[in-house]
C-alpha cells in the first residue's frame, strides 16, 4: 500500500505568481489603511466618537485584509506596498478633508513613495523573477 502526501502549505513566493487576487485583496488592504489613517486624524486623539468609531472599524478591516494578502505576497513586499498605498492616499485624502496642504515638496515625495511601490510591485512579477535568475550552465 502507497501512501500519498498532500502538502496544503505553500510558500508565499510560489502562490502569488499565479493569481492577482492576492494583489486586489492588497490594494483594497490598503484603501482600508487609508481610511484608517484618515479616520484616526479625525479622531483627534480619539476624543471624537464617530471618527473613532470609524478607524476602529477601519483598522480591523485593514489588519484582516492585510493578513488574507500576506498568506500569497512575501510578507516585505506586501507590507511595504500596504504602507506605500496608505501613507500617500492618507496625505491626500486628509489634504481635501481637513484642508492640510499638499505642497510641491509633498507631491514629489508622494511621487517617490508611489514609484517605489509600482517598483515593488514590478520586481515580484513572475516574469520578471525568471529573466532574472542565472542560466545553467
Amino acid at each position: 500500500m502507497t501512501a500519498t502526501t498532500t502538502h496544503s502549505e505553500t510558500t508565499p513566493a510560489a502562490t502569488s505568481s499565479g493569481s492577482a487576487r492576492p494583489w486586489i485583496v492588497l490594494l483594497i488592504a490598503g484603501l482600508f489603511e487609508i481610511g484608517y489613517a484618515v479616520s484616526t486624524g479625525g479622531s483627534q486623539g480619539f476624543t471624537k466618537l464617530n471618527w473613532s468609531i470609524s478607524a476602529g472599524v477601519f483598522f480591523l478591516l485593514t489588519v484582516f485584509t492585510l493578513t488574507l494578502a500576506l498568506k500569497s505576497i512575501d510578507v516585505g513586499i506586501g507590507y511595504a506596498i500596504w504602507a506605500g498605498i496608505g501613507s500617500s492616499g492618507a496625505t491626500v485624502v486628509s489634504a481635501f478633508l481637513f484642508d492640510q496642504a499638499l505642497t510641491p515638496t509633498r507631491i514629489l515625495w508622494l511621487a517617490v513613495i508611489i514609484a517605489g511601490v509600482v517598483g515593488l510591485k514590478l520586481a515580484s512579477s513572475p516574469k520578471l523573477a525568471e529573466t532574472s535568475e542565472p542560466a545553467p550552465a
